[in-house]
């Protein structure tokens, strides 16, 4: 009998866009969400962001991702939110 091979686990989790420079409130949750491992990074809206690669600076329009295994990702976005 052959034995089934397991396929991967998905590591997802939660994502949440880096908002443009003006919008103090998405700018305060996000913060919130990243706790110590975001801090701001610029007057223009980008964020520091702890990830198991190291720091990585978001730019509006970029997504941050929490995995479930608790560490933070960035996705870069094709488009700018810078205004």
């Amino acid at each position: 009998m052959r034995a089934i091979r397991q396929l991967p686990k998905f590591d997802h989790g939660a994502a949440l866009r880096v908002p443009p420079a003006h919008d103090a409130r998405g700018r305060r949750a996000l913060l919130q969400w990243l706790g110590d491992s975001g801090c701001p990074f610029d007057d223009r809206g980008a964020v520091q962001v702890g990830t198991g690669q190291g720091a990585v600076v978001a730019r509006p329009g970029d997504w941050i991702v929490l995995s479930v295994s608790g560490e933070f990702h960035v996705a870069r976005s094709g488009a700018s939110w810078d205004a």
